[in-house]
């Protein structure tokens, strides 16, 4: 049986999509910048980077399929250059490498952060945005990748997936959603900011990218998603479960991009990741509410609530010891 390829596999959402293509049947190989074992998974390593073409050339050869779910995933870093070095230029190279290897379908991890969202709306596959829209490097690192999926599915079979805020155990960074249930256990949230995000069970996420590989269409988005939630909301879901207590004051945005501008300049001073970055910041002026209605219609995808994966990320935080 040729192998699947899986990128990311070391991460969040990547293992969960190499576990269940293991639990169903696939030989399964993924690229690690080490190169040993993948801690719960039994599955062929190849050592390479997202910036080392020879290597990802080496990780397509013999795949049948490949998912790209690796990224750099940081709302703040030094040198910007690194960023788009692996998502823009490392998702060029991987997809031209499984192009030239005959590989039979990609499947592409894109973020939903690179749909538009209409005022006060939803936004859905068919909304317009820009790369003068994108706030930061990451959104424009990620949109540009998303370009350069897109340009590759007029010559070969490449599949887009927008997940959006994936959450669950083995969140190992953690995530920027992973995050905010970290503050919340740790006390760090004796306030919110207006604004809103579409949460997923990663779970559901990664079966979204098995259901693209079996029925999506070439050089067709969609949108993997469930519940749109505002963050009191979330808040309040994360205290009904631990029985600790949400944050009940709302801070007006212009204190928010104060305390993002402080904290971000300081870390250009420090070289330590900011507490408040001010990109995150600048993104929360806009909800990220989204619909997974295409993905529901055609690739039969059925999201369930998130209250299980909300506590099961709790529970993962706590066995680490990254959470009281």
């Amino acid at each position: 049986m040729p192998p699947t390829l899986v990128t990311g596999a070391t991460g969040f959402l990547g293992w969960h999509i190499a576990r269940l293509l293991l639990q169903r049947g696939h030989r399964v190989r993924v690229l690690t910048r080490q190169g040993g074992p993948v801690a719960g998974l039994d599955c062929e390593t190849v050592r390479g980077d997202l910036r080392d073409r020879p290597s990802l050339q080496r990780a397509v050869a013999g795949c049948r399929y490949v998912f790209h779910a690796a990224a750099d995933y940081r709302l703040w870093l030094r040198d910007e250059s690194e960023m788009y070095a692996s998502n823009v230029d490392g998702t060029r190279d991987l997809l031209a490498a499984a192009h030239h290897a005959g590989v039979e379908r990609v499947v592409y991890t894109s973020t939903v952060g690179c749909i538009g969202f209409p005022p006060n709306g939803i936004g859905d596959e068919t909304q317009p945005t820009s790369l003068a829209q994108m706030t930061g490097p990451y959104k424009r690192s990620k949109y540009l990748a998303e370009q350069a999926a897109l340009a590759a599915a007029q010559q070969h079979d490449v599949t887009i997936v927008n997940p959006t805020a994936p959450i669950g155990e083995r969140d190992v960074k953690p995530t920027p959603t992973g995050k905010i249930i970290l503050d919340f256990l740790a006390g760090k949230m004796p306030a919110f900011v207006d604004t809103g995000l579409n949460l997923v069970d990663v779970h559901d996420c990664a079966l979204g990218h098995l259901l693209a590989l079996e029925k999506g269409r070439r050089g067709e988005r969609y949108i993997l998603g469930s519940e749109n939630l505002h963050l009191r909301e979330i808040l309040a879901r994360l205290a009904r479960l631990t029985g600790r207590r949400a944050p009940s004051f709302q801070i007006p945005h212009f204190i928010a991009y104060a305390a993002g501008a402080v904290s971000t300049g300081w870390a250009a001073i420090s070289g330590r990741e900011p507490d408040v970055p001010l990109d995150a910041v600048r993104m929360a002026r806009q909800k990220m509410y989204a619909s997974s209605g295409k993905a529901q219609r055609e690739l039969g995808y059925a999201p369930s609530s998130v209250d299980d994966a909300l506590n099961r990320a709790v529970g993962w935080f706590r066995q680490q010891g990254m959470a009281a």
